[in-house]
């Protein structure tokens, strides 16, 4: 049964133009917006089928779009918890669990490019069947590493699958992986161009060669299907735009050449300052390596001058929160990567908007027709108690969006999900969190029960 919604009095943010309309009426029917303004008022006027929804004083714009998430990750604090303490069947349900928080924060679309297994295409097709509630979602399956590994160095096999990734050994296994995936439903590929080795210190380098990318590349796009890397250096950004990748996250470090590669080969940029931004600003709390908060900081600003710079010689760059980790909880900071690129990348919150919602449906392969308030487009539209171009922070706030529409029907926002439990077995357990030496051991230091410890409280101890 097909619900028509027509929302009153709203200030309308369409995601394509950059004036907001104030008083803007929204037709929705047949999960799709059919007219706006006095059109939509005069076809709903009379009718007593129509769901009225009141936006008086409230924005009215396109879901977001959030272009990298990890919905199957289960929000591990590691890659060891990630690998080896998670099935098949409990990652996929915790995936199901994950889908519908995402949604009720206002992300109607997300793209998933990577996966543990292959539950990223089975939860998007249980999505699309209606078996489990979600945003629309593009899948990716296992990114593709060479034997060197991605961001978890050693713990990835040397042959094989290991917890997201699945390892390739030259081009002709290249291009078998390439189309296995494929042939079971992905979306998009995804490749980790960087990575870290522990023997060679620093961030992460480059660990695929220009004819490895240009073979991934290749037997993609023979089947229609787009190529996403991750790129945490300039070389890499460089390179995968030669090669003639469609998306890259992060981009880290981009200097001029890679931005002349990026804009000669069209390619677009996801940033994902999120995660970046959630380790600077919390990571103290949460136990981060103190040494690592500058780091951190210190990419923001440089990658988000040059993401600025690449917006600014007409390159696409959307919205991307990496959610999934521990750092980045799925439902809780999705929509702070457009506070991002406005306060690194020098976006107008007009900019980030359509960062998030028109410039970033390219990546559903809907381009044109989602992430906008437009006759004809696809009804996915949030309703916000406040407005995101004088503050872009009100999308993050704790019950600012009131209404979400996904393909022309409202989702349940208020019944709350349960919290979720620890399963045994889940989270690493450890023998001890320091070495007991006989100097700590047999320090007088009668410790309550319900003291806890610093890092450096008992790195002190340890040392006494």
């Amino acid at each position: 049964m097909t619900t028509t919604i027509l929302i009153e009095g709203g200030t309308v943010i369409d995601g394509i133009t950059d004036t907001p309309r104030a008083n803007e009426s929204v037709l929705i029917d047949d999960g799709v917006i059919t007219a706006i303004g006095a059109h939509a008022d005069a076809l709903a006027h009379g009718r007593t089928d129509v769901e009225r929804i009141v936006a008086q004083g409230r924005t009215v714009m396109p879901g977001l779009i959030d272009a990298h998430t990890h919905l199957s990750f289960g929000e591990p604090t590691g890659n060891d918890e990630l690998f080896f303490h998670r099935t098949e069947a409990f990652s996929a349900m915790l995936s199901a669990r994950n889908a519908r928080k995402v949604l009720r924060a206002g992300v109607t679309s997300v793209l998933d490019a990577d996966c543990l297994w292959n539950i990223g295409v089975e939860l998007r097709d249980a999505i699309e069947a209606n078996v489990v509630e979600g945003p629309r979602m593009a899948a990716g399956g296992n990114a593709l590493m060479t034997m060197l590994g991605g961001t978890a160095g050693r713990l990835i096999a040397d042959e094989g699958r290991t917890g997201y990734a699945t390892v390739v050994h030259n081009l002709e296994g290249i291009s078998q992986e390439v189309r296995r995936q494929v042939k079971y439903g992905v979306d998009w590929i995804k490749v980790m161009v960087t990575g870290l080795i522990p023997s060679v210190k620093g961030p992460e380098v480059k660990v695929w060669n220009k004819a490895e990318m240009r073979a991934v590349v290749d037997a993609a796009h023979d089947l229609s299907t787009p190529v996403v890397g991750h790129c945490r250096n300039s070389l890499s950004t460089k390179e995968a735009a030669e090669a003639g990748m469609d998306l890259i996250y992060h981009a880290s470090y981009m200097d001029d050449d890679a931005l002349e590669a990026v804009i000669a080969n069209g390619t677009a940029l996801c940033p994902t300052f999120t995660l970046l931004g959630n380790l600077y600003d919390y990571g103290e709390r949460v136990g981060t390596n103190p040494d690592l908060l500058n780091v951190f900081k210190a990419e923001l600003e440089v990658t988000g001058r040059a993401i600025g710079k690449a917006k600014e010689s007409g390159v696409r760059v959307i919205a991307g929160s990496e959610t999934g980790f521990a750092i980045t909880p799925i439902g809780e900071w999705h929509a702070r990567e457009l506070e991002m690129l406005v306060e690194y990348a020098g976006f107008t919150p007009m900019e980030a908007i359509k960062a998030a919602t028109s410039e970033a449906a390219w990546v559903m392969k809907m381009d044109g027709r989602l992430g906008a308030v437009a006759p004809g487009c696809a009804a996915d539209v949030i309703v916000v108690d406040g407005d995101p171009l004088r503050d872009i922070k009100v999308l993050a706030r704790e019950g600012a969006i009131t209404e979400v529409i996904k393909a022309g029907r409202r989702i349940d926002i208020t019944t709350p999900i349960p919290d979720r439990g620890p399963r045994p077995g889940e989270k690493v357990a450890f023998l001890a969190t320091c070495p007991l030496t006989r100097s700590f051991a047999l320090e007088d230091t009668n410790l309550a029960p319900k003291d806890v410890l610093t890092d450096q409280e008992l790195s002190d101890l340890a040392k006494a």
